[in-house]
């Protein structure tokens, strides 16, 4: 299974502007730039948030899998992730992500719930790929 996105960039990084689609067509041409990654109310997206959405997603699917999997299916399971992005030496970089979650489920203990959210944590998809390493093939087009 293979996934795909694109982005397109025009112009210098600070006057610049892009847009990101995604293979579903869930985005189609959605807007960003340096003012949507830097500046707060800006109309348009940024890499960061799309990890962050990404990550919430898809810990929410792990939680509500793993969750019933242990015969304890979740009602609802509503997750927002805060990405904290921190400058450095080296520039920016993604210090941290927060995940804060709740779910309505009946059955089940304070401990167990636990365990098996930090399970989901560790387990899905997006948080492994948060710390592999990235490959890159690049070409100047023709």
């Amino acid at each position: 299974m293979k996934r795909k996105a694109s982005a397109v960039w025009n112009g210098d990084l600070k006057t610049g502007n892009g847009t990101i689609s995604s293979g579903s067509g869930a985005l189609k041409d959605a807007p960003f730039s340096f003012k949507t990654r830097f500046e707060d109310g800006i109309t348009g997206t940024n890499p960061d948030e799309l990890i962050a959405a990404a990550l919430a997603s898809c810990f929410s699917m792990a939680l509500s899998a793993n969750l019933g999997g242990a015969g304890h299916a979740p009602e609802k399971v509503s997750t927002e992730a805060t990405l904290e992005m921190a400058r450095g030496d080296a520039g920016f970089s993604i210090a941290g992500i927060h995940l804060q979650t709740e779910v309505k489920i009946a059955g089940i203990s304070e401990d167990e719930f636990q365990q098996i959210a930090e399970k989901a944590k560790a387990g899905c998809p997006v948080s492994r790929a948060l710390s592999v390493p990235i490959t890159l093939e690049a070409k100047i087009a023709s």
